[in-house]
């Protein structure tokens, strides 16, 4: 009885030598986008063992790597990189991971992405970090581009320049930082537009002051209001299409993040899955709100409990 005892663990420590190891399911673009702006590092990791392309594209934003600059994760850019991500990939808006560190002002991953080859100029007529953090209105992140050799005449994929973002979102210190570093005052996009028209548009005389002579705004004063047109709304250009987690996703990263910190991973599918569902249908005419019920003990630590309570009101 014995040796058959020996006989059967003998046998089975075999089959555990040779047995190969379960592969990670691989994500798709979606699930990989909601964890890696969670900056699951974990699962990341798990991912790229198993196969993952270090320059996956997640539904939004971009590569893993986009999305660690995006957030500034410094560790998430480090492990990214290391797997073989190319900093200077670009999306299919054509942006690359140092345009958005440089637009939501993560300096620090500026300066790593920079360090580690990332082009702070591009070829002509593409947006540039320095355009993105102009336009964000990130005076640090512009100053210290500027400081490496950022072009301050780059022209966007239109024909604006890095002065004409300043103009067009109100920022009259990085206006005059410009102008005092010898941005050209005169260009031009292709709607013809230049730095003094916008100002003039949005009704902002102390810039238009600034990019122009005192002939040039003396003329552009004397005219009718109605000769610049109607100011149009701005909108979180360029990158619409990859705004930070907002409103109900916002909310359900919050709880996710709260989940993993109490070791609660086996409820993190569900929460993965009501993102992906938020990411995947149309904006609806409804509120959304989620609370989080945790039941625990302190006798028992282990057996704690969570619970997603979702309530809907349509507006």
């Amino acid at each position: 009885m014995k040796q058959a005892s020996w006989i059967f663990l003998a046998a089975v420590l075999a089959a555990l030598a040779f047995a190969q190891p379960v592969r990670a399911e691989l994500p798709d673009p979606i699930r990989f986008g909601v964890r890696m702006e969670a900056g699951d590092i974990a699962q990341a990791r798990e991912w790229l063992d198993a196969g993952l392309a270090p320059d996956f594209l997640a539904d939004r934003i971009g590569t893993g790597l986009m999305i660690a600059a995006w957030e500034g994760n410094i560790p998430l850019m480090d492990l990214f990189v290391a797997r073989g991500a190319d900093v200077n990939k670009t999306n299919a808006a054509g942006e690359q991971a140092l345009l958005h560190a440089a637009w939501r002002g993560k300096l620090d991953a500026v300066k790593w992405l920079l360090a580690r080859g990332a082009q702070i100029n591009r070829g002509p007529q593409q947006w540039t970090a320095l355009h993105y953090a102009v336009f964000a209105g990130h005076e640090e992140t512009a100053r210290y581009l500027m400081d490496r050799g950022a072009d301050i005449n780059a022209r966007s994929t239109n024909g604006s320049s890095v002065l004409m973002m300043a103009v067009y979102e109100g920022h009259e210190s990085l206006a005059r930082k410009l102008i005092e570093r010898g941005a050209d005052r005169g260009v031009r996009n292709d709607r013809g537009d230049g730095a003094l028209e916008w100002a003039m548009k949005y009704n902002r005389l102390g810039i238009a002051r600034l990019v122009s002579d005192p002939t040039q705004f003396a003329a552009a004063a004397s005219l009718p209001k109605e000769r610049w047109g109607e100011p149009v709304r701005s909108v979180p250009e360029p990158r619409a299409k990859a705004p930070a987690p907002a409103g109900e996703i916002e909310q359900l990263l919050r709880i996710r993040s709260i989940l993993a910190a109490r070791g609660l991973n086996r409820d993190l599918d569900e929460i993965d899955r009501k993102i992906a569902a938020l990411r995947a249908r149309p904006e609806l005419d409804m509120r959304t709100s989620a609370v989080l019920e945790i039941s625990a003990n302190r006798k028992l630590p282990r057996e704690q409990k969570a619970r997603l309570i979702t309530v809907r009101e349509t507006k």
